[in-house]
């Protein structure tokens, strides 16, 4: 293994993966995708091993392996042919996840294979945006096994399949132009692999695609064998799950043994009734990425991160539901709150190493009925950033989206050109990061008036406790939700729920500040007067 070729690959295969991402972006429909980049694009080797992500959403990079995996196994894939799915329970993360997996064939056998992953802003359920306050899986949206969405030698994808879907969504039009987008960004990365082996030939590219993921490994050992061995706990809750007030228990135990590292969560609720259950792939997801926190951002984010770590999720928890739990709040919210639990563990190990809490949640808001400008249906969908906890040497960015949404905001100017909808309020929320000698980030203060009869969808999280601070460092403020009646009345909302809303009423999110770093230096010490 040439050291400098691999670097050369390492970025090579990063780039497909990031050119399939601007190919997607550029000509999806929705401004979900278009304007937010809620997507991710990655390259896998001939075994179903990602080997590259473009720098995208951790949430969906971490569990897509699980989603090719199932593609794989459903059978055989043709040069051409492109397998669609969503199901949580078959390899997915929740309905509106729409994920695309397509081989890459030279010399008549597959040697790489490409996937995309993208939030639909609608796949049917019981309510716009499929993001509402479910009780089961049905509920929810339309959930697609494995299929083949375009077959061997065909350029369109299927006509039977494509009228299925689109006569169980919402926005049809919107919908077909966003799967087109996807299919693009595969047939893109298809094509920039071909090229990379026409012009290294083949053995070398899938020989540097192993040793790329052999050097993951290897630097994903190093740190966890850098961390003092023994048990390390931490126990953090949600909310609810929306349909009690009950909080649900989320707890973990990371052995650290040599350069391994075993993460249990068997300690954990069982499943809920509302939405707020993960599945395995999220688990996997958001454990793969907080360990990778603490490594070099140079090392690839690849299946040898992956090796090292052995996860513990016992079916029936809510880390692991069965079928047919409702799922949706487990990839935005539940994915936020284990990244916070095993953060939290790890500091006890590092504690010169991990920050504290971020806001714990994605402020998930939904809104859909008939835009009068149009006649049509519309379903908008946007998460909204907050605070990120205070940090060993620096205070936390204010008004970011956290840990495992790495999505930009819709642009008032976009937002209001798509929808009927008026942005009325959109500021940083100061104050409401923790204290301490490292402050936490500052949350958003964002309101929305209806210009239109709508159903309102809200999931979030961090309503009734604020994220904790860490060395010290006191939490940050909690989210609040307000309805704004047209006369000017407001009321509190919960964390979850769905409600009808009138032309002239809105919705106020104030988002959860980050977790202060250490404690402030008592007044009349030096370190005050340097502090100062």
């Amino acid at each position: 293994m040439d050291p400098i070729l691999l670097e050369v690959y390492k970025h090579r295969f990063a780039g497909v993966a990031e050119e399939m991402g601007a190919v997607l972006q550029r000509t999806a429909s929705s401004p979900n995708i278009k304007e937010r980049r809620d997507y991710s694009c990655a390259v896998f080797d001939r075994e179903g091993r990602v080997v590259a992500q473009g720098d995208h959403l951790p949430v969906h990079l971490g569990s897509m392996p699980l989603s090719v995996a199932a593609a794989l196994a459903d059978g055989h894939l043709e040069p051409g042919e492109v397998v669609l799915l969503n199901d949580p329970f078959a390899g997915g993360t929740h309905l509106p996840d729409l994920t695309m997996v397509a081989p890459v064939y030279a010399e008549r056998r597959p040697l790489f294979y490409v996937a995309s992953r993208a939030h639909h802003a609608d796949v049917g359920g019981m309510a716009p945006g499929s993001m509402a306050l479910a009780v089961d899986i049905y509920q929810e949206g339309l959930r697609i096994p494995p299929v083949r969405l375009r077959r061997k030698g065909e350029q369109e994808p299927d006509p039977d399949l494509t009228a299925l879907i689109m006569a169980n969504v919402r926005t049809p039009g919107e919908r077909e132009g966003d799967l087109r987008a996807q299919m693009a960004s595969l047939d893109v990365g298809a094509r920039r692999l071909l090229e990379l082996m026409d012009e290294r030939g083949l053995e070398e590219p899938v020989a540097y695609a192993d040793h790329l993921i052999g050097y993951a490994e290897r630097m994903t050992r190093a740190l966890i064998g850098e961390l003092p061995d023994g048990m390390y706990t931490f126990e953090d809750r949600l909310d609810n799950d929306g349909l009690s007030e009950e909080p649900i228990p989320i707890r973990v135990n990371i052995t650290i043994d040599g350069e391994e590292a075993t993460v249990d969560f068997s300690e954990s609720a069982t499943q809920c009734t509302g939405p707020v259950n993960a599945v395995y792939a999220i688990t996997l997801s958001a454990t793969v990425y907080a360990f990778r926190c603490l490594l070099d951002p140079a090392v690839p984010p690849n299946h040898g991160s992956f090796a090292p770590i052995r996860l513990i999720a016992p079916e029936g928890t809510v880390v692991n539901a069965r079928h047919p739990a409702a799922v949706a709040a487990g990839n935005v919210e539940t994915s936020q709150r284990l990244v916070d639990v095993i953060l939290g563990a790890l500091a006890g190990a590092v504690p010169d190493r991990v920050p504290a809490a971020s806001q714990g949640t994605m402020n998930n808001l939904t809104i859909g009925g008939i835009d009068p400008r149009t006649g049509e249906s519309f379903a908008y969908y946007e998460t909204t950033g907050g605070g990120m906890g205070g940090r060993p040497g620096s205070r936390g960015p204010a008004a970011v989206h956290c840990h495992m949404t790495n999505t930009r905001n819709t642009p008032i100017e976009a937002l209001e050109h798509a929808y009927p909808f008026r942005v009325t309020g959109y500021r940083i929320r100061s104050g409401s990061g923790g204290a301490g000698l490292h402050p936490g980030g500052d949350g958003i203060h964002r309101e929305i008036v209806l210009g239109a009869p709508a159903t309102v969808s809200l999931l979030s999280e961090r309503r009734t406790i604020g994220p904790w601070g860490l060395e010290g460092g006191a939490a940050g403020e909690q989210g609040r939700n307000t309805r704004l009646d047209a006369d000017g009345k407001e009321s509190p909302l919960p964390g979850k729920g769905t409600w009808q809303m009138e032309r002239g009423e809105g919705i106020r999110l104030e988002t959860p500040g980050g977790g202060g770093w250490g404690a402030l230096p008592r007044e009349g010490t030096k370190e005050a007067e340097d502090e100062v």
